[in-house]
């Protein structure tokens, strides 16, 4: 089975592993272990025989369940991890009568921990109604579910374009050295489209290079630096003056320059 490992440090120390793992069709599900006692959270359950499998390969049980969202690709997994494991399960306060099995909602600004680790959470409404993101702001990492993705962001299926606009200003808003671990492997596919709509960025273009490598490679590109993802992601350009020229939308706002990229990628 393909397993990614990341490690992450406090003062020094090491003090949180993080396992990606490949499922379904383009799915990743995570995993977040705590060094220090032995936690483990698993961010989405996409696949529990997957994740059962990555659990066994470092040893480790299963402590809680961090949904961001009620998609069924995001909690397939929930009720047999928890029949299995008898975590709990933690899920967006709007979206909890639609999610397997949840026992606790949480909301905006709210901190959960995992041993020593704390996220805080930051509602993101837009591809959902209730969709929320975990931020572990000590260990730099962000747990993004469907709102960002690497050169893109996620469909409008229950939200307006000024919603999901406002939900990526948010996750915009969070330190450039931030690891943004989204929910799917479309690097390649949103590639494609960004250079569409902003050909001579020069970021951009380098970047598309390495993911077209690393695909090639059957190598993820998850995790992306937040920094990289302003410089080359098109939807977190929507209010610069150059994405709004290029559109010919220099009197647009951000919003509707936005649901113009937005509705792009969609007939793309």
């Amino acid at each position: 089975m393909s397993l990614y490992l990341h490690n992450y440090a406090l003062s020094g120390k090491p003090a949180a592993i993080i396992a990606q793992i490949p499922c379904l069709q383009d799915n990743y599900g995570f995993l977040i272990h705590d060094v220090a006692n032995g936690k483990t959270a698993a961010i989405d359950t996409p696949d529990a025989e997957a994740i059962n499998k990555a659990l066994s390969a470092q040893g480790w049980s299963l402590d809680v369940i961090f949904n961001t969202h009620w998609h069924g690709d995001h909690t397939g997994g929930n009720q047999v991890l928890k029949d299995q494991w008898g975590c709990r399960i933690i899920g967006p306060g709007g979206e909890r009568m639609a999610i397997p099995a949840c026992d606790q909602t949480i909301g905006e600004g709210e901190t959960i921990a995992l041993g020593r680790l704390q996220a805080k959470v930051i509602e993101t409404p837009g591809h959902t109604a209730g969709h929320i993101v975990y931020h572990f702001a000590d260990i730099a990492v962000a747990f993004v579910g469907d709102t960002l993705f690497s050169l893109g962001c996620g469909r409008l299926f229950e939200g307006s374009a000024e919603e999901m606009w406002h939900s990526l200003e948010k996750l915009r808003a969070l330190p450039d050295n931030t690891d943004i671990f989204c929910a799917h492997e479309y690097s390649k596919a949103n590639a494609d489209y960004a250079l569409s709509v902003d050909p001579e960025n020069r970021a951009l273009i380098e970047r598309a290079q390495q993911i077209a490598e690393l695909r090639a490679s059957h190598k993820p590109t998850i995790p992306s630096p937040l920094g990289l993802e302003k410089k080359t992601n098109p939807f977190l350009r929507a209010d610069s003056d150059d994405m709004m020229a290029r559109l010919g939308m220099q009197k647009a706002t951000p919003a509707q320059v936005f649901a113009h990229l937005r509705q792009g990628k969609d007939n793309f």
